[in-house]
């Protein structure tokens, strides 16, 4: 299964994203990718209000989206936010494209850093995954993929939970905060999940800001380093700090087989 991780920087402006997230869809489709994930808050950076940034899931900007998806002939994974009905919004990641229509809402909230993510953002309950249709000739079966988002990477009882529910491609879309120490927790976090599971992980960040002549400001707004991690904890391949497209093939009849060879999902006890 080929897969495209689209590192971009999200500015404040919806439709400036749209237009790069059409770029960036239609370049990895051009490369033979069947899935492009997208980091979380593709739709708008953090940093400014999201309640008169949330659409729903039908509103203009993801209806935009399906449009490139399906235009492109691929699975489109993106972060947006999407009103909650309480005050907040919701931090959602859409999925669609290629016979694909679902969301997730982000389950962990980054309350962590100084940071409170849950004053503005609602928490989503149920882990999803999603079957992402293969491009092949007869026999060739979807691949099951686990979404998940950002803060969730701290929590491997999700990604457990999506793994045994079939997921050997585990997607962490991420804007991940800058500071001392964050980008090792970062790929040592992404490893230690695959690890965990036996499965891959691809996970995809925002870039780093400051590499466009912008700034972190205090919120999360991403480091790069956008990285792709096999079922055996070892990283397989992964981006700088800068805007890119990188694009993996992964196999996940190689996840089952590290699951026989090394069944901790199986053998747990806990």
């Amino acid at each position: 299964m080929r897969i495209a991780l689209a590192q971009i920087s999200s500015t404040p402006d919806p439709e400036a994203n749209l237009a790069e997230v059409e770029r960036r869809t239609r370049e990895a489709a051009d490369s033979g990718a069947r899935l492009v994930l997208f980091p979380e808050a593709t739709m708008c950076c953090f940093g400014v209000k999201l309640g008169p940034v949330a659409q729903p899931l039908d509103g203009p900007w993801a209806t935009r989206v399906r449009e490139v998806a399906a235009g492109a002939g691929v699975t489109v994974v993106a972060g947006m936010f999407t009103p909650s009905g309480d005050g907040r919004v919701r931090n959602t990641l859409l999925a669609t494209g290629a016979g694909v229509e679902t969301h997730y809402d982000k389950i962990h909230m980054y309350d962590a850093f100084g940071f409170a993510e849950s004053d503005t953002v609602a928490p989503g309950e149920a882990p999803v995954t999603v079957a992402v249709p293969e491009a092949g000739g007869p026999g060739t079966g979807p691949t099951t993929v686990g979404l998940t988002t950002c803060y969730d990477v701290r929590f491997p009882g999700l990604y457990q939970r999506l793994a045994d529910e079939g997921a050997a491609v585990l997607m962490v879309p991420a804007s991940w905060g800058a500071g001392a120490g964050k980008r090792e927790q970062w790929e040592l976090l992404v490893r230690a999940r695959a690890l965990d599971t036996g499965s891959f992980v691809v996970a995809c960040d925002q870039a780093d800001p400051t590499t466009l002549g912008r700034e972190h400001g205090k919120a999360p707004t991403g480091i790069g380093y956008s990285t792709v991690a096999g079922p055996r904890g070892e990283i397989v391949d992964a981006l700088g700090p800068e805007p890119g497209l990188l694009v993996v093939d992964v196999d996940p009849d190689a996840a089952e087989q590290v699951r026989e060879q090394i069944p901790v999902l199986r053998n747990r006890r806990f």
